[in-house]
């Protein structure tokens, strides 16, 4: 088989008979069987009905120089039906983990995004997974850095190389980690006219003594929040001697210390129930925009723990996304088309 798309839970039978499932960016994952003289073929065509008759983005891979020469890859899902007198907005849809990753896969959300005239583009940042160790360690003591530079860079190498992608709507959204690196975004620059943060962090201080996972920060910046700070990269840390402890570094990466920067409209969704980000983070970091005096919303999801899981949520997730993008993109160059 030589289609292009990812490969996830798999399972390897004692003949060398191989069965896993495997998505496309032109279609969700179905369940193939692969025979050990490499002969594959789909067993399953659950998604068939479903997709029938409907237009599916083309999504394009590139790759680019980042801001310190590192190569990164990302995803650009192109938006249908786009005339040749019109530009389409840009949304960076940033991945959670850190170290996860992005791919030749269906994304629901882009797909919708690109029959609503808007593009997407997905950053394999520095941290990420699939890139091997060296490229997933970068992140180690740089939370809210390089690979929130990476983003930038990518929106960057995308508008150079896409004459028709607009510059002045770009959007920003994510979830989880892509949530914090949302967060955190909007108080670096003020070019995104909209942002959607989805269960991030806001305040690494406050994240670490409320959540579930209290050792998180301690693995990624190698000691608990009140132990002595030593930095592996003096580049990334200049000296400085009022940062002594950990917790002075997690407070120097915390989006709501910049929070007087922010010039963002931005819409928090967060689940209720979320025990790995509080929903405490999207709280305070709503207020402190507020205060600020840019416009700021945050929708509280009944049940739901970090994501959002049941249909009419997801649903109300995205018809609020694409909302809150016309609101404001509105009166920018181009329009979206539905």
């Amino acid at each position: 088989m030589t289609d292009r798309g990812s490969v996830g839970q798999w399972a390897l039978a004692s003949d060398g008979t191989l069965i896993y499932g495997f998505t496309t960016p032109a279609r969700p994952t179905e369940l193939y069987v692969r025979t050990p003289a490499g002969e594959a073929r789909s067993v399953t065509t659950l998604n068939q009905s479903v997709l029938a008759g409907k237009a599916i983005a083309e999504v394009e891979a590139i790759t680019f120089a980042s801001f310190d020469g590192l190569e990164v890859q990302a995803f650009l899902t192109k938006p249908i039906g786009l005339s040749a007198d019109r530009k389409a907005p840009l949304v960076a849809m940033i991945h959670g983990g850190p170290h996860g990753q992005q791919g030749p896969a269906f994304n629901q959300k882009a797909q919708i995004y690109a029959a609503h005239g808007i593009a997407s583009l997905m950053v394999n940042y520095r941290g990420s997974t699939g890139y091997g160790q060296k490229h997933a360690d970068a992140i180690f003591q740089d939370q809210n850095g390089g690979e929130a530079k990476d983003v930038l860079s990518g929106i960057d190498a995308a508008l150079k190389k896409y004459p028709w992608l607009d510059g002045t709507r770009l959007g920003v959204e994510g979830g989880s980690y892509g949530g914090q690196l949302t967060n955190w975004l909007i108080t670096q620059t003020d070019r995104f006219k909209a942002a959607i943060p989805s269960a991030g962090i806001s305040n690494l201080v406050s994240f670490n003594y409320m959540a579930y996972y209290h050792d998180y920060l301690a693995v990624e910046f190698g000691a608990f929040p009140h132990e002595p700070f030593e930095p592996v990269n003096a580049k990334l840390w200049p000296r400085d001697p009022q940062r002594k402890t950990i917790m002075d570094a997690l407070w120097e990466r915390s989006p709501i210390r910049y929070v007087s920067k922010v010039r963002t409209p931005t819409l928090f969704l967060h689940g209720e129930n979320d025990n790995d980000v509080p929903i405490a983070e999207a709280e305070q970091f709503f207020i402190a925009i507020r205060d600020v005096g840019v416009d700021a919303a945050l929708v509280r999801y009944p049940r739901e723990g970090h994501g959002v899981r049941e249909t009419k949520h997801i649903e109300d997730t995205i018809t609020r996304s694409l909302a809150w993008y016309d609101k404001q993109f509105a009166g920018k160059s181009g329009t979206s088309q539905r």
